[in-house]
């Protein structure tokens, strides 16, 4: 009897240890894209470019996330969790390197294409690795854990770079020395987490065939999490790639570490809104994010108005409340009605709408800013969400079930 507990021990504190492993590569992925955030003002005044050369280079890492879900998007159901998820690090290693010797311009877009395409490979691999990690048939957890962890990834990653550019030397070096630091310990914990594919093949069996597929009998389900989520993260990539200028140019604020702080905000309250609303139903939390973007652009265009840093506080914090529950009910859902056999290309499928509203509409609302101003801009973007948001939430709240 003792040495059955004292394995039963020792199992559960490797499931733990490997659904941690598992959270702290997607968390160190996604710190990867936002690391940038707080050191876009710096980029734009060393390389000398534009507000919408400032968000194409934003908007870009799309090329790598698309590229990764629509030609890779089945390699971790294929080949294996771990092998697609230390390939996804390599990536990750890469891309850091060409941001740590970045010269010009063209080094910036490399780089962030890059951090999309390990993003894409390790998201996709990641979310179906922990869904399986997780015992029985409540696959919930595994949507709580992996965008809580997206969410915290992405604060610490602007929360660095901002507090190692305004308080530490090397601004635009420093923080991807940190950064590759952290990868290499995070790829040393995935080496040593089990695999979960029982059959894995070889990378030749990988089929590149462009692949954007959802199964004939779950697509009407699979629609409403899909518009959700490129909602919910068209607020984030705005925050993302926008938010630093705003401070600047509107609010006055120069603090590199203020501008990482703001996101870190998004990203924290993003963080605690999904654990503390767990036992809320997929379907309430996804209507629930549709009804808040509304609040939440008017706010942000009324702190630009008003030059408020609270009323820009305040915002931030509404925006990621509508963000997360967004984010996780949509992905919450398509985990729950993916078969078992193809869920990391249902779930890349996903991603691919998330991806595509957190770069897309960054673009033109870039375009705007240079050809009247940030303001007129926000108020485009709150356009849009306002139109967007009763559409979605009538179409989400007839077929969301």
């Amino acid at each position: 009897m003792t040495s059955y507990t004292q394995t039963l021990t020792r199992d559960e504190l490797d499931g733990r240890a490997a659904k941690a492993a598992v959270a702290a590569m997607i968390a160190a992925l996604f710190a990867g894209s936002t690391a940038l955030t707080p050191l876009y003002v710096i980029y734009k005044q060393v390389f000398g470019f534009s507000q919408v050369t400032l968000t194409l280079v934003y908007a870009v890492y799309v090329v790598g996330n698309l590229g990764a879900l629509l030609f890779l998007g089945r390699v971790s159901d294929v080949i294996g969790r771990r092998p697609a998820a230390l390939a996804a690090m390599v990536v990750a290693v890469v891309s850091a390197l060409f941001f740590l010797f970045a010269e010009n311009l063209a080094w910036l877009d490399i780089a962030r294409i890059l951090s999309g395409l390990g993003i894409g490979v390790g998201a996709g691999a990641g979310t179906a690795w922990l869904a399986e990690l997780i015992e029985g048939k409540d696959k919930s957890r595994a949507a709580i854990i992996t965008t809580s962890t997206n969410f915290i990834g992405l604060g610490a990653g602007a929360l660095m770079a901002g507090l190692l550019a305004q308080y530490a030397p090397w601004p635009l070096r420093l923080t991807f020395v940190v950064y590759l630091a952290l990868l290499a310990l995070v790829a040393l914990l995935i080496w040593r987490t089990r695999e979960t594919v029982s059959s894995p093949g070889r990378l030749v069996d990988v089929s590149l065939r462009p692949r954007l597929s959802v199964p004939d009998n779950i697509r009407a389900q699979f629609v409403a999490p899909a518009v959700t989520g490129f909602g919910a993260m068209a607020l984030v990539g705005f925050y993302a790639a926008l938010a630093p200028s705003i401070l600047a140019q509107q609010l006055h604020v120069t603090n590199h570490a203020e501008a990482g702080g703001l996101f870190f905000e998004l990203s924290i309250v993003a963080a605690a809104t999904i654990v503390g609303t767990a036992r809320l139903s997929a379907r309430f939390t996804m209507l629930a994010a549709l009804a808040l973007m509304i609040p939440a652009v008017a706010l942000v265009v009324a702190a630009q108005i008003y030059a408020s840093m609270a009323l820009m506080i305040v915002a931030t914090a509404v925006c990621g409340v509508a963000g997360a529950l967004g984010y996780r009910g949509g992905l919450q859902v398509v985990n729950q009605i993916a078969p078992a056999d193809r869920r990391a290309e249902v779930v890349s499928a996903f991603f691919i709408c998330c991806f595509c509203g957190n770069a897309l509409p960054v673009i033109g609302i870039g375009v705007l800013s240079s050809l009247a101003n940030a303001t007129v801009a926000s108020l485009a973007f709150a356009g849009m969400i306002i139109v967007f948001s009763p559409v979605a939430l009538g179409f989400g709240a007839k077929y969301a079930r």
